[in-house]
């Protein structure tokens, strides 16, 4: 699904503190076999769906570098099998506490009044430019971490082309995206691309686990369902909620093509009380999504795995009583309206309404 609206921060290891990467060992070999190379590309564009590890695989690729390579030997002697550093490593401690002197992060971060800036602004794109041109304080490499790139403003990005362009000896960047698509065509051919897929639902499961030890099983199946390979996703969702939202919003597509009206007031007032819209866009994203799964089910024949107890059969009667050609009509209408609402500030509740009168109509 689209990811979840913003929540409250998350209480999990920050990537440059975890030890673990899981459900990437194809990516992870290609960086080792690049470093052990000797021609190790300067830059490399890593992307994919937002909570998936590409940062978590980025500082545990800066690591390695840093400590000039892996010191555990692979399983029978000789050269590493994989990028991991323990943790009680000295370099693995420097980088986790931020004290690495040949390692620069570059993120949104806070503007002097402690507010969330909203891009990272070209200053800190020409502290990276300084940053790599000076001399290792190590002897060894210097590298940069830039998450999320798509965060950069557009004199940010012309401003780290420069370093792209002519990079020094020795340098490393490691971009992060979570929409490639959006980035300047001269970003992507500077970079040596990495692209990292979605994490299989049974690992998603397995981290929910980890983190969220106190979740019902039955929740954290759901959970990592609803998330579609993103274990960011999943917790985010958790922590605001979203899969009681995703429940009230069955309950309200179980009676049609008749609506209760009682429930969809209520389902409104719920979107529209949370003043910063968080829980007004997840619903809206949880809604497009369903849609979605549902269109794509018709279209290949069969329903989606369910996230709730009789989901499939929910879909299946709707698709019978419009082919997909509305729907997905219905689906480019109801996407408008929730772009719109978040651009022009609409009144929420007004939105959810006319978008269930809509499905209503549709069914009817």
């Amino acid at each position: 699904m689209a990811r979840a609206a913003s929540a409250p921060e998350i209480e999990t290891l920050a990537p440059r503190e975890n030890a673990e990467l899981i459900g990437h060992p194809a990516a992870e070999q290609r960086l080792l076999t690049a470093y052990e190379s000797e021609r190790l590309p300067h830059a490399w564009l890593i992307h994919g769906p937002r909570g998936i590890g590409k940062a978590t695989l980025a500082f545990r690729f800066a690591r390695f570098v840093l400590n000039g390579g892996s010191s555990a030997p692979g399983l029978f002697g000789g050269a590493p099998d994989g990028l991991s550093l323990d943790a009680a490593n000295e370099v693995f401690r420097r980088v986790a506490s931020g004290g690495h002197g040949d390692l620069m992060t570059v993120e949104r971060g806070v503007d002097p009044k402690g507010k969330m800036r909203s891009v990272i602004p070209v200053e800190d794109a020409r502290n990276v430019v300084s940053f790599l041109r000076k001399t290792s304080t190590e002897g060894g490499w210097r590298v940069v971490i830039v998450d999320p790139i798509d965060d950069m403003n557009v004199s940010a990005t012309n401003a780290l082309l420069k370093i792209l362009e002519e990079p020094p000896n020795d340098v490393l960047l490691l971009l992060i995206s979570h929409q490639p698509a959006r980035l300047l065509p001269t970003i992507h051919s500077r970079c040596c691309h990495l692209p990292l897929a979605p994490l299989a639902e049974d690992s998603v499961l397995s981290l929910l686990q980890q983190h969220r030890p106190e979740l019902d099983p039955a929740e954290a199946q759901a959970l990592a369902r609803l998330a579609e390979g993103s274990i960011g996703n999943a917790l985010q969702l958790h922590a605001i909620g979203g899969l009681e939202l995703y429940k009230a919003l069955m309950d309200l597509i179980s009676h049609l093509p008749r609506l209760d009206v009682v429930k969809l007031q209520a389902f409104g007032d719920q979107l529209a009380r949370d003043s910063g819209g968080e829980t007004f866009r997840t619903g809206m994203e949880l809604l497009l999504w369903w849609l979605a799964r549902m269109i794509n089910g018709g279209a290949r024949g069969q329903m989606p795995a369910p996230v709730v107890e009789g989901e499939g059969e929910i879909m299946a009667r709707l698709l019978d009583r419009r082919p997909l050609a509305q729907w997905l009509t219905l689906w480019d209408k109801t996407s408008a309206l929730y772009n719109a609402a978040d651009r022009a500030n609409l009144d929420r509740k007004h939105v959810v309404i006319s978008v269930f009168s809509e499905i209503e109509a549709l069914t009817a």
